[in-house]
């Protein structure tokens, strides 16, 4: 499949990232439509542009914001779709040809890349903690290795101990979430503070904030309610709190803030990047 041009990390909003790295394009948790469920997407959906030529699309877990069937339909068939391993044949029976599974500690490749599962600690049920029907596979994030560089991409998780292994490792950038979608954050996920803890154990040359101002429900941003004022400042603020936790802590880690559709502005001499 053909490389598009552009940034080496590309903020498309919530979870989904465009990672360009050892010659391959990779998207993560696909999100790219107006809505999803009762959610409602505050900013404009993505230019097809910067979701066109994916080589590789990465699900780190089973929930509706971040496998939404609707927004992987419209990839290129071609694509290799790589789940969380329990998965595979509950996507292929919605269509999905090219499917590969992997769980914590796997690794595959794709060309001159390798992708690594690793831990997350998040609910991994496709409806979430408080349902049980319908498909169950362990949440994970992943570790791209290549042309020299390391991305972590932690998908939904709280804090754990692995992460202090992760840093051994040498990770140039973390992407990692710092808010969510509603007015407070249920379990397994990462507030600002947290995000600065995470940061703290990772150890990351670099930090890319995401998991925030893209999604909000329903009416909640324009009704007439207090719950209006709080999701405006939810919508914006949590990167922002996120760079002052980590500046505050003195963390030898640059973060980086791209707000959701814009490039991600890493620098040459941060992460040497190739297409």
């Amino acid at each position: 499949m053909a490389l598009v041009g552009g940034p080496g990390l590309h903020f498309l909003g919530h979870s989904t990232v465009r990672v360009e790295l050892a010659g391959r394009t990779v998207l993560t948790d696909p999100l790219l439509t107006a809505s999803v469920g009762p959610l409602r997407r505050v900013v404009p959906v993505p230019d097809p542009a910067s979701w066109a030529g994916v080589d590789v699309v990465l699900l780190s877990h089973l929930h509706a914001d971040h496998l939404h069937l609707r927004s992987l339909r419209m990839l290129h068939p071609a694509a290799r779709f790589v789940v969380p391993r329990g998965a595979g044949a509950w996507f292929r029976r919605h269509g999905f040809a090219r499917v590969d599974e992997i769980s914590a500690g796997e690794t595959l490749t794709d060309g001159a890349l390798r992708i690594t599962a690793v831990h997350a600690a998040h609910s991994g049920h496709r409806w979430g903690p408080r349902f049980t029907g319908g498909p169950d596979a362990c949440a994970v994030g992943h570790l791209l290795e290549g042309a020299g560089s390391t991305v972590y991409l932690s998908g939904d998780t709280a804090l754990h101990d692995g992460m202090h292994a992760l840093g051994d490792r040498g990770i140039d950038v973390a992407v990692l979430p710092v808010w969510g979608w509603g007015a407070d954050l249920g379990p397994g996920h990462l507030d600002p503070a947290q995000a600065a803890e995470a940061v703290a154990r990772l150890r990351p040359r670099t930090a890319v904030p995401v998991h925030w101002g893209t999604l909000a429900p329903a009416g909640s941003t324009r009704l007439p309610t207090p719950l209006r004022a709080r999701m405006g400042r939810l919508l914006v603020e949590p990167p922002l709190t996120f760079a002052r936790e980590v500046a505050d802590r003195g963390l030898d880690t640059t973060v980086l803030v791209a707000r959701p559709g814009a490039p991600v502005p890493l620098l040459p001499e941060v992460l040497p990047w190739t297409s």
